[in-house]
């Protein structure tokens, strides 16, 4: 696979907590939804990850892992058109992960935001592990070993993908140099015939000479289109291009996605962890008696008294499901009194029910078949592999590992 096709491929994972809730749905899988019309889609369950901070806890992980993707796959999450898949089933990720151990530092690893938070936040457990300190390098590998050009991110995760870059850009500096790059990338020039060959040229002169970034572009298309190069050729034009060596692993971009605002039932952030989320598959009638005892503005002791949207939870979940003009009314009802909590809670209640009906209607069939969820995994895991053992390949040459 080339860097510029690398482009067009999306990795994303969740750790295997079991049933997903609305905060899951607003937040991740919405956005899943629409990427994978657009890219070529990689989603897996971390359930490695679970590991660095759940060890210890050997039935976490069966039941969660499929009561997960039973959730993915009722919202419309389709293994047609993305790659489903347990990272524990692909043995490449750990190999990997062992193999840029080696040229890790680390400091990189220490100065990660989210490991001193996630320390202070975890006190009750005994992270002073070798895995919790090395998974954002598991992550790399998982992104890595895909050459996934994108990763979905929130603005706190940014940090992990540029550490993901940095590793990507190490190794290619330690590895890609081989011996004789330069002659070998010439040759692969000449290959390409004289016509592409001398705009290739001319595009890369323009590129490193003047920083003419379109003319990296244009470059990067040429070599796409070229049939009469071997993989290994194109990739050493890629990193000949640009000035440095054989591109062995792409550096990902990544894909902000915006902050869900999808709170939880007291105006928190809705997690397992609050004890006020909506589960996607829960009870609607639990659901309405869920959204009907919300907490409202504390001002409003009685019906009579005048209330302040902004200091009320339910008025979040407005912002998420109701249209403008249900919104103004909203706030005029609130603030003049005009309307009660509960009668302004309605609208909340019939949106929220008519999100989940379709969502459970469709969980019930893998639900009662849970051995074709077991082979959409499989199968997933087998398309995930196959891309992942061609990264490997190229690693372990670069490294001198597959030569005797």
């Amino acid at each position: 696979m080339s860097t510029a096709d690398a482009q067009q491929r999306v990795l994303s994972g969740m750790r295997p907590t079991g049933r997903l809730h609305l905060g899951h749905y607003h937040g991740v899988l919405k956005n899943w939804i629409k990427l994978q019309h657009e890219y070529e889609c990689f989603f897996f369950v971390a359930d490695w990850h679970a590991l660095t901070t759940h060890y210890g806890d050997a039935t976490l992980f069966e039941e969660n892992v499929l009561e997960m993707v039973i959730d993915w796959l009722a919202v419309g999450v389709n293994p047609g058109s993305a790659a489903l898949f347990a990272q524990s089933r692909i043995p490449e990720h750990s190999e990997l992960h062992l193999l840029l151990s080696m040229i890790t530092p680390l400091g990189w690893l220490e100065r990660v935001p989210s490991y001193k938070d996630q320390q202070e936040k975890l006190k009750e457990k005994d992270l002073d592990t070798y895995g919790f300190l090395g998974y954002p390098l598991l992550q790399a590998a998982d992104i890595l070993i895909y050459r996934a050009g994108y990763v979905p991110v929130g603005a706190d995760q940014v940090a992990h993908v540029e550490l993901t870059r940095e590793v990507a850009r190490r190794f290619n500096h330690v590895y890609g140099r081989e011996p004789g790059f330069e002659e070998n990338a010439e040759a692969a020039v000449r290959k390409m015939g004289k016509k592409a060959a001398k705009l290739y040229t001319q595009l890369r002169t323009a590129y490193q000479e003047q920083g003419d970034h379109e003319a990296l572009e244009k470059a990067q298309a040429l070599l796409k289109e070229q049939q009469n190069i071997s993989i290994g050729d194109r990739e050493r034009l890629y990193g000949y291009l640009e000035g440095g060596g054989k591109m062995i692993l792409a550096e990902p971009q990544s894909l902000l996605t915006p902050a869900s605002k999808m709170p939880g039932l007291d105006g928190q952030k809705m997690s397992k962890s609050y004890d006020n989320t909506i589960s996607l598959r829960e009870d609607l009638e639990q659901v309405s008696s869920k959204i009907s005892t919300m907490p409202t503005d504390p001002a409003r002791v009685r019906l009579t008294d005048p209330g302040d949207p902004e200091k009320c939870p339910v008025w979040q979940l407005h912002q998420t499901y109701s249209d403008q003009e249900t919104q103004e009314w909203v706030v005029a009802g609130c603030k003049s009194a005009g309307i009660g909590c509960l009668e302004c809670k309605k609208p909340i209640i019939e949106a929220v029910v008519e999100e989940l009906e379709p969502i459970q209607k469709e969980a019930q069939q893998y639900e009662k078949d849970r051995d074709l969820v077991r082979s959409i995994l499989v199968e997933g895991s087998e398309r995930a592999r196959e891309s992942a053992k061609e990264t490997l390949a190229e690693v372990r040459t670069a490294m001198g590992l597959s030569n005797w």
